[in-house]
């Protein structure tokens, strides 16, 4: 049987992949495990985005946390990194996002942070995981009767806690500065905006009003070009994008033009230095941040340690080397001083301050990296790994990186979660670039066949 829980929690179509059934005894399973690592009841927040689907879910995750003897507290429509300040905050057993981030709203996921802030390891998971198998195969778990059956806490304030501590996060104020926000229709949608006007900020508001289904529907960090129009027609110093779950962040700057989370790093590793708050002098990013990326970095004078794609990876290396920032070119960014997962608030934040404490435009913190051309093919196929690790295809890569030189990089790698080979190219010219990607996906469709 195929595991229940992929690189980002579980995920799917609501009420069909990710049925209430389901939810109800991820909410049992994960009350009986970690009541059997807590002391006394286990406390569980959980939190959610404004997809129509979550208020099902939540109360199908609530009924199975109480069934266990659980104590479900409520934070209501809360960013996912909330959710993982909260639960550490509360020293709770563990938090719960009802979430299915950038995905269109018919999808939701759930995905668990252990008291500590941090996404479950995988071993942990796989405990969760056998626990709901038990249940499935009609295991008998012991329920509690009486007094001893779960109980159910709303608490109206905790939102309010997590924009007081976003706020505390900088020393600025953004008095007068017009900045346009699209809240993608998202869990940002009251935290954010709250957060921008009490620093002062002139905000215009798009993606503010969630109906359940117009989560990331042509709005946010997935679709940034009202984003783009509406900074342009206001002439605003800076336009800010979340996701739908808000663990992300992206920019528009005055000119229109995108900050993504490879300029974004760059952006605040510059103002880390400046502060004295990057001692180690290192960024940690993945395999898919672009090649000027590094060269940005070597002019400020700092290096560069990647990992495999996924913020879990990220996060992995620095907690083991204790580096202060790293993120992904989705803008998913972390800061170790703030927070244990990234959080688009925080980076919107950091980024802003930079502008402060830089006296300097979007557009001139921007410039500080100079983005490479970047082709990216999928190729479809019937083994990832075989097809990967082909002859032909390593010739072919080998050919390409040596007409590329020192100026570009070939990255030639299997879908984490589509049967899919990635062959993306980066250098100076696109059409050199196009004609090297397609000469390796023909090799690994040939190989395929």
């Amino acid at each position: 049987m195929a595991r229940l829980f992929g690189t980002d929690g579980v995920r799917g179509e609501a009420n069909t992949k990710l049925p209430p059934e389901l939810a109800y005894r991820m909410g049992r399973a994960a009350t009986i495990y970690f009541g059997r690592h807590s002391e006394g009841t286990p406390q569980i927040l959980i939190g959610r985005d404004t997809r129509i689907s979550g208020e099902m879910l939540e109360t199908a995750l609530v009924a199975g946390i109480c069934s266990a003897g659980g104590h479900a507290i409520l934070a209501g429509v809360v960013p996912t990194p909330a959710v993982a300040y909260l639960a550490r905050k509360l020293h709770a057993a563990a938090g719960i996002v009802i979430s299915a981030s950038h995905n269109p709203f018919q999808d939701n996921g759930i995905k668990f942070f252990g008291g500590n802030g941090y996404k479950l390891p995988d071993k942990v998971e796989d405990e969760i995981e056998q626990i709901v198998r038990d249940i499935d195969d009609g295991k008998n778990f012991e329920r509690p009767i009486g007094e001893n059956v779960g109980r159910i806490e709303l608490r109206q304030n905790l939102l309010e806690d997590y924009i007081s501590f976003v706020m505390n996060t900088t020393s600025e104020r953004f008095d007068g500065m017009k900045i346009v926000l699209d809240c993608a229709n998202g869990a940002a949608y009251r935290a954010m905006p709250t957060v921008l006007e009490r620093l002062g900020a002139e905000l215009i508001l798009i993606g503010d009003k969630p109906n359940g289904i117009n989560i990331n529907d042509c709005c946010g960090s997935t679709h940034m070009e009202n984003l783009r129009l509406a900074v342009l027609r206001n002439h605003a110093a800076i336009g800010i994008a979340h996701d739908g779950d808000a663990d992300r962040c992206l920019c528009i700057d005055e000119k229109g033009d995108t900050i993504d989370g490879d300029h974004i790093m760059i952006i605040c590793a510059k103002l880390m230095l400046k502060v004295g708050a990057l001692p180690d002098k290192t960024v940690v990013t993945t395999v898919m941040s672009n090649i000027g990326f590094r060269q940005a970095l070597n002019e400020l004078g700092l290096s560069c340690k990647i990992t495999a794609v996924g913020d879990r990876y990220v996060l992995e290396n620095m907690l083991a080397n204790n580096h202060r920032i790293g993120g992904e070119q989705s803008g998913h960014i972390i800061f170790s001083d703030y927070s244990t997962t990234g959080d688009g608030l925080i980076t919107a934040l950091q980024v802003l301050t930079a502008m402060k404490k830089f006296h300097a435009k979007a557009s001139e913190l921007n410039a500080l990296m100079t983005t490479y051309p970047q082709v990216l093919l999928n190729v479809r196929v019937h083994d990832k790994e075989a097809c990967q690790n082909s002859e032909a295809v390593k010739v072919a890569v080998a050919e390409g990186e040596m007409e590329l030189g020192a100026t570009g990089r070939i990255l030639v790698r299997p879908s984490g979660t589509e049967p899919l080979i990635r062959v993306m190219a980066e250098g100076p010219d696109k059409n050199q670039l196009n004609r090297i990607c397609n000469k390796i996906a023909a090799e690994v469709e040939k190989y395929d066949a």
